[in-house]
């Protein structure tokens, strides 16, 4: 699969605007990394990433980001992603005892092409998440521990907005957008499993990019694991095409 390289101000863009919607009230900067501080299930809110894919190796800063996760009891997670300009930077934490794992791909795409990926008129908008739009999360499937913290996370994410597909049974697939940086950024997409394979997440999708166009964006990005494929399937069709891929290091 190959990747279209983002200019700098996109990629620091995109890691703010990610920490925005994860760990708006629990993160740092220390030079040019922005670190998630929050505890729990959500990588994304507790790690480490550069700002800018060219960085030179510097062991006293890594050393400054792992105190800063220590003084607050957190094991220390670095999110990395795999280009060349941040060789030396993988190989001080390989040398310090960390492993790469859970390799993830960020992707972008015009939101106006992502709007048209399915028929969104049915899809609700929500300002906050009710029962229904969080028990997604804790249904068959999924681990209810993970989906409670990531339910609790998104609640509190500033200027979100979330998206139910429901009916007299039920609501069966979710997702939420956040607006960050000048970016549309998609997270905790979510269908049941009884209801998989029946074009929901799509749907949700498409309306959370119209959601996305009225709030004023053009560009949106998620980030989505590499083994995933129905997911990057989904994705795909939507003009989401992948910008970078990067690791969790972990000790």
């Amino acid at each position: 699969m190959s990747l279209t390289a983002p200019i700098p101000a996109e990629i620091e863009a995109i890691e703010r605007a990610t920490i925005a919607t994860v760990a708006h009230d629990a993160h740092e900067v220390i030079g040019p990394w922005i670190l998630g501080l929050r505890p729990g299930a959500i990588g994304r809110a507790h790690a480490a990433a550069p700002l800018a894919h060219t960085l030179v190796r510097d062991d006293g800063l890594i050393a400054r980001i792992e105190a800063a996760y220590r003084a607050r009891s957190m094991s220390p997670v670095f999110r990395l992603p795999e280009v060349d300009g941040l060789t030396g930077v993988a190989q001080a934490l390989a040398e310090r005892g960390y492993v790469p794992h859970q390799p993830t791909l960020v992707m972008g795409a015009e939101l106006a092409r992502v709007g048209e990926v399915a028929d969104p008129s049915e899809v609700v908008l929500l300002e906050t998440p009710n029962e229904a739009w969080a028990a997604v999360f804790l249904g068959q499937g999924f681990d209810p521990e993970d989906g409670a913290q990531r339910v609790a996370v998104l609640s509190q994410s500033p200027g979100a907005v979330f998206a139910a597909v429901r009916d007299g049974q039920g609501t069966h697939a979710v997702g939420v957008l956040s607006v960050h940086e000048g970016w549309a950024s998609l997270h905790g997409m979510r269908t049941r499993r009884d209801r998989r394979g029946q074009g929901l997440a799509g749907r949700v999708v498409a309306r959370l990019a119209q959601a996305g166009l009225e709030r004023g964006a053009t560009q949106a990005f998620l980030q989505v694991e590499a083994d995933n494929a129905p997911a990057l399937a989904l994705y795909g069709r939507a003009g989401f095409t992948p910008l970078w891929r990067y690791h969790y290091w972990r000790l």
